[in-house]
């Protein structure tokens, strides 16, 4: 798979508060690609999303749901139980490695809750805008309206 290095130095000149768009760019192209575990993200609403992680093998209690500063973290360990002696492992196709996924957050965006049922964990994320960083219509005033201005002497 071929990668490319771009160089964002042009639109730095030329954009203000994009800062954190470009370091996120170059934080996805410099990433490692692992597909464990497999997971989806669903638009389930105009402002929720839920993202489905098939966890196959995991309880609930071996999960672990963080969300800091625009990042949601999940991770997975098994906990280490005692081998039955009465059964024999002959093929593990189901994948008990650890792992941890990472998703990054939009402004406002955040977890109402998750669920755990039949090896998919759930995660619901709403994104709630303040009320003053939601656009809002400016009336435009007629000339008798506006107040005057002194003149400076």
């Amino acid at each position: 798979m071929r990668t490319f290095d771009f160089d964002f130095a042009p639109l730095w000149r030329s954009t203000i508060g994009f800062d954190r768009f470009f370091d996120l760019i170059n934080e996805t192209q410099h990433l490692e690609v692992d597909n464990y575990p497999p997971y989806d993200v669903l638009r389930t609403g105009e402002d929720s999303y839920r993202i489905n992680l098939a966890v196959a093998g995991f309880t609930p209690d071996e999960i672990s749901i963080t969300a800091q500063q625009g990042k949601l973290t999940i991770a997975g360990r098994k906990m280490q139980s005692a081998p039955k002696t009465d059964q024999e492992l002959l093929y593990q196709g189901i994948s008990a490695r650890p792992f941890e996924r990472t998703f990054s957050l939009d402004d406002y965006v955040e977890v109402q809750g998750a669920s755990f049922e039949n090896g998919l964990l759930q995660v619901d994320l709403v994104r709630r805008v303040p009320e003053a960083m939601k656009p809002r219509k400016i009336a435009i005033g007629t000339g008798a309206a506006q107040p005057k201005l002194k003149a400076a002497a």
